[in-house]
């Protein structure tokens, strides 16, 4: 039978249910009048169309449209002193208006209780007869996308018709008889004491004492209530319960229960499974509800991170806005969070999630005059080991997540909710990882955290955050009114409110966290988001380097005279030689940096969200690649004069053999116009020049004045050789060729001898220096997997992946089109599953490197693509390269900790090295990767359901390589590899003398940024960090008038003045260590 018998069991819930049914007593009907809108329009704009009156039952909606409803009602004087509050229904998730101003929400559909919907909007706490309010509601007819209705985001396999709408255009929703009522508030607040004792029951000892208390306490509830006699003996029945179960409510405890601190908060999804126009309105449901609650719940505070959300507020509902200001003053509202977004951290560029944080924090600073402490990153997908130093460096002391716990796969489980997380350099911040960031305040949810967490020592407190998320909308009433009562409630954890930065500063003073965790927090799901949506990710890597090209080339512009790389001038907006002013475009940039940033939220980059949301983030960023490439052609065209000649710049601070397509008259060959020679290839229809950059830097090439044989130069086209003997040329240090050999090929320079099969396969690939073969079994090899995630479609790669493989590459036929020349070149073509390819395989005079340029015409369903590159190399760990540097992880399957990371994140690089030789496969926009025993398997493409229905049925274009070399990784030139098959060479018209801005002078220091200081003084900061993870010093050369020099924090805040000779800054770097100066100039 246990505490209670079933008999007080069952009658318990009969009286809570009937308690529910008595919160409310219509006193009215909304009579409503619509019009409807495919566009997003202010209240004021909104009133003024034109509205007809419609009755209950209305059906309405195509997808994606909008209906506005309005009504005016009169209280009565029935209401006279009571709670009001609207029973709307709506039929959709709507932005509710009360006489002009943003009011409330209608939430969407996942609320526990039915009443969450109705206390959301309490119209008044006392009713004034007499009262006039204007109603108004937003609301959304919404739009369909693929769900299996039993396993959340996920599809499961599709036979064909399923995964239609279901739903008529012009009918998605229907208006329900909306009323305005008497809350009763008797009912509710006895409704909560029974509650929370009911809940609080289901987690205590039954044998205790406690739970006999309140065990009788609830059975007398039941025999106290009698609900069948008139409103007012009911509610007098209420009052009396409540005094009768205040006692057992009072109860308190011992001096060793754990201390909740707890925290509102409303995570909201920028895009996911709406688009970003449905957010702005989510942001003002969610931000007017919670401004109710605090009016009426002076204690309750609540938290919103992500300045574009502030921002999307502040432009479309600006009195809301301001209301919020008050509630940040007041201390109510924690307007905290650090960046811009909630990003996607593995993906993200290093520089991108910097800038992520000098704008978060730049607005939480300009608009509510905080300077954000921590970074609150709930539903990430993983956490780059990048990120402590970063945080560190940008005034960032602490972090909040709690995806890490809530993977669902078998596998590891992490150790920690408190913690110290260091980072790959040995940077620390302080973290708390609560499980769950929609907690449910009621008391069995609470204990059932403590009981079920997973760090049982050196912890006495845990930081919850509650309230409905995802979709925005936030805490309602229950959960306050939880919390009310538990903060000392005998039998349960002690709850209080607190801002989550006074949490960590009060663990601080009592000697912060006893564990401390080393490296990236890996989350053991949704590895797929490396790679569903291919394109979004190819337009973000392309967006970021469109950034840092412009960057750079505008700060050139800014400080340096047009045509003289080393004459140079002070100032923002001097005139340069060319007699124009060039201003550096502040302002341009900032807003082109906000839209990258915006499309690097977690379920936008990551590629799990609706169809729309794609096409509205791919036109977004090309809009950012596209300005930003004219702003930076107008950069470099301020720094050349006009004058035959082809200038070649190099954004990278490495020097740089760039091959250059030139025109017909270089033929004959070219040279700098210092007088140095340029090796000239022609192939008979195009000439191309191999041009040598210095790094950070430019040069001029123009044809040379004679026809004098240039050394290095070809001047015949060799397929005609070929044709006519047989044969090509022999490779040397200025030829690349490829000859047919058997029925494949042979591709061969002065460094390399590659064998390629019939399938376009690698049968061999050997790097000529120690004649070292590296293929274990072919390379280059599309493997094609079945892929149906079980949860989480777009998701979700799941681990048996491996056991569904079926065939991959097919009909492929492979000819030659450059066979000796500047480069040799293999064209393929060939079928994968219901798809086609086509790819040219590329080996560049003087390169280590063989690259793929691959184009598919994907068209599947439920299909993983990956290229596989077996080696004979034996490496228990491979190099991943994330931002700033790299990460080591296992190329094995030992323990749950390594079978856990089947699949991994990479940015252009991922390696395997042996000690004493290495082989790396780049990419110019994947970031999916698996390694095993040897073998490096590039992910290229998948196809899932949902929410997309075939995502990614598209083409695709993309470019991976393979490079080879002897030595360690740190003697390798692999990084250097991965940027230049990133960053492509500018080439323009006109000439300027050869110069470098800037130069490292080591192959272990790289160069990401260069830009001009945020404050607009015309200082011009570099950022340079360690890339092969060891201690190492750099004499950094600038070729400016450097006044004087700075190490800042990445917030560009000086912190120590460096010294400076002759142009020349000595640093010394720690492993992956990130280094941000600061030059002023003469």
């Amino acid at each position: 039978m246990g505490i209670m018998h079933s008999e007080y069991r069952d009658r318990i819930n009969h009286w809570i249910r009937t308690l529910k049914e008595d919160f409310y007593t219509p006193a009215g009907t909304l009579d409503w009048e619509v019009f409807k809108t495919m566009e997003q329009l202010s209240f004021e704009e909104a009133g003024k169309r034109t509205y007809e009156r419609v009755e209950p039952g209305y059906t309405w909606g195509d997808t994606y449209e909008y209906a506005w409803f309005r009504t005016k009602l009169t209280l009565p004087e029935e209401t006279a002193g009571k709670r009001i509050v609207l029973n709307l229904c709506p039929g959709g998730e709507s932005t509710v208006f009360v006489n002009g101003s943003a009011f409330g929400t209608y939430r969407a559909d996942w609320v526990k209780q039915p009443h969450h919907f109705l206390v959301d909007n309490t119209l008044t706490r006392e009713a004034k007869p007499g009262d006039v309010f204007e109603i108004c509601m937003e609301t959304y007819a919404g739009h369909f996308y693929a769900e299996a209705q039993d396993s959340g985001c996920s599809t499961g396999p599709v036979l064909p018709g399923l995964y239609r709408d279901e739903l008529a255009e012009g009918a998605r929703r229907t208006l329900g008889e909306g009323t305005y009522g008497i809350w009763d508030e008797d009912a509710y607040q006895l409704f909560m004491d029974v509650e929370t004792l009911s809940s609080l029951l289901k987690t205590l000892d039954e044998d205790s004492l406690r739970a006999a208390r309140v065990a009788e306490a609830l059975e007398q509830f039941t025999l106290l209530v009698d609900f069948e006699q008139e409103k007012a003996a009911r509610s007098r029945d209420y009052r009396k319960a409540r005094a009768m179960l205040e006692p057992v409510l009072s109860a308190v405890n011992g001096s060793t229960m754990p201390v909740f601190s707890a925290i509102g908060n409303a995570h909201l999804d920028l895009a996911w499974l709406w688009p970003m126009a449905e957010t702005y309105r989510k942001t003002a449901r969610t931000f007017a509800a919670q401004l109710r609650l605090m009016e009426e719940y002076k204690d309750y505070k609540f938290i919103q991170s992500q300045p574009a959300c502030y921002e999307m507020c502040r432009k479309y509902y600006p009195e809301l806005f301001e209301e919020i200001r008050k509630a940040v003053k007041n201390g109510q509202w924690i307007a905290e969070g650090a960046m811009w977004v909630e990003p996607d951290t593995n993906m993200a560029g290093g520089e991108a999630l910097i800038r992520q944080l000098l704008y978060g924090k730049a607005y939480y600073k300009e608009m509510f005059d905080v300077d954000s402490k921590m970074l609150w990153l709930p539903d990430t997908f993983g956490y780059t080991a990048a990120l402590p130093q970063i945080l560190r460096k940008c005034g960032v002391d602490y972090l909040v997540t709690q995806k890490i716990f809530w993977s669902y796969n078998e596998g590891e489980q992490f150790p920690y909710h408190y913690f110290s997380w260091r980072g790959m350099d040995g940077s620390e911040i302080e973290a708390f990882l609560p499980t769950n960031y929609t907690y449910y305040t009621s008391p069995e949810e609470m204990n059932t955290v403590w009981k079920k967490r997973v760090q049982k020592r050196d912890l006495d407190t845990f930081l919850i955050p509650f309230g409905y998320g995802d979709g925005g909308g936030g805490p309602t009433r229950d959960h306050i009114e939880f919390i009310e009562r538990q903060k000392d409630l005998e039998g349960g954890v002690r709850i209080e409110m607190e801002n989550p930065v006074d949490y960590f500063e009060r663990m601080e003073s009592r000697g912060g966290p006893a564990n401390t965790y080393v490296g990236e927090l890996y989350f053991t799901a949704h590895r797929g988001t490396y790679t569903s949506q291919a394109a979004i990710k190819k337009w973000n890597r392309r967006a970021e380097l469109t950034m840092r090209d412009l960057e750079l080339w505008a700060s050139a512009a800014a400080s340096m005279a047009a045509g003289h790389g080393k004459e140079s001038v002070s100032g923002n907006n001097t005139e340069n030689a060319a007699g124009s002013a060039y201003q550096y475009p502040a302002e341009q940039t900032e807003r082109l940096w906000k839209e990258t940033l915006l499309n690097q939220f977690h379920d936008i980059l990551p590629g799990s969200s609706i169809h729309r949301v794609y096409e509205e983030a791919e036109r977004s960023l090309g809009r950012v690649c596209e300005e930003a490439e004219k702003l930076c052609g107008e950069a470099v065209s301020s720094l050349i004069e006009e004058g035959d000649g082809i200038t070649v710049f190099n954004s990278l601070s490495f020097p740089r053999i760039c091959l250059i397509d030139v025109p017909e008259e270089y033929e004959k060959g070219c040279r700098t116009l210092e007088g140095e020679t340029v090796p000239v290839y022609t192939d008979g229809k195009t000439v191309t020049a191999r041009v040598a950059v210095p790094p950070m830097g430019a040069v001029t090439v123009i044809p040379c004045e004679n026809e004098e044989t240039i050394p290095g130069a070809v001047k015949e086209a060799a397929p005609a050789a070929m044709k006519e003997t047989g044969s090509v040329p022999a490779p040397s240090s200025t030829l690349a060729v490829v000859i047919p050999q058997g029925d494949g090929f042979v591709m061969e320079n002065d460094r390399l001898r590659v064998t390629v099969a019939s399938n376009a396969e690698i049968t061999s690939y050997v790097l000529k220096e120690s004649g070292r073969e590296f293929a274990r079994t072919p390379m280059n090899h599309f493997r094609l997997f079945k892929d149906v995630p079980r949860k989480f479609d777009a998701w979700d790669i799941d681990s048996n992946y491996a056991e569904q493989e079926i065939e991959g590459a097919f009909d492929v036929h492979v000819e030659i089109v450059c066979a000796a020349g500047a480069r040799a070149v293999l064209r393929a073509a060939g079928k994968i599953g219901s798809s086609s390819f086509s790819q040219d395989i590329t080996l560049a005079v003087g390169e280590s490197r063989i690259e793929f340029a691959t184009e598919v015409d994907w068209r599947e369903l439920h299909r993983l693509l990956k290229v596989s590159f077996p080696t004979v190399l034996y490496g228990e760990h491979g190099i991943n390269e994330m931002q700033f540097g790299y990460v080591e992880r296992p190329m094995h399957r030992s323990r749950a900790y390594d079978k856990d990371r089947f699949e991994v994140c990479n940015h252009r690089y991922s390696a395997v090295c042996d000690g004493g030789n290495g082989f790396a496969v780049l990419n110019d926009c994947k970031y999916g990767i698996s390694m095993e025993d040897g073998a490096l398997e590039l992910t290229l493409l998948r196809a899932g359901a949902g929410p997309d229905m075939r995502a990614d049925n598209r083409i695709h274009t993309f470019t991976y390589g393979a490079a080879a070399w002897n030595g360690s990784f740190q003697e390798s030139d692999v990084v250097r590899q991965g940027y230049e098959m990133n960053v492509a060479p500018l080439v323009v018209n006109g000439r300027t003398d050869t110069f470098s801005l800037a130069d490292t002078g080591s192959d272990h220091v790289v160069i990401e940024a260069v830009k001009l200081a945020e404050d607009g003084s015309g200082d011009v900061v570099f950022r340079l960090y360690e890339c092969k993870k060891r201690m190492d010093s750099a004499a950094v050369k600038i070729n400016l008038p450097v006044k004087s020099a700075w190490l800042c924090d990445m917030l560009e805040n000086k912190e120590e003045e460096a010294a400076v000779t002759d142009g020349v800054i000595n640093l010394d770097f720690k492993a992956f260590e990130i280094k941000t100066v600061r030059i002023a100039l003469k």
